[in-house]
């Protein structure tokens, strides 16, 4: 897996079709073991990256893997 690495940013190209997965609220609710109502209010401020198919929001793994990365980060500095 090819890495590219900032002092801020880490950024990883996914290379497999699981990498590109696409997650329902409900799929992303269960991995990050919330409310699905956490997630519609993260997404609806922008917190986390969605995008709409008809009516549902959709949501990358790729994406949520940074946010639950860039939240640890947040948590180390804060201690």
């Amino acid at each position: 897996m090819l890495t590219f690495t900032t002092t801020h940013l880490t950024k990883t190209i996914p290379t497999s079709p699981a990498d590109n997965a696409i997650m329902t609220i409900r799929e992303v609710a269960g991995y990050l073991k919330v409310t699905e109502r956490t997630i519609n209010r993260l997404a609806g401020v922008k917190k986390i990256i969605a995008f709409k198919v008809g009516g549902s929001r959709r949501f990358s793994k790729a994406d949520i893997e940074g946010y639950t990365r860039e939240q640890s980060s947040t948590a180390d500095l804060k201690d």
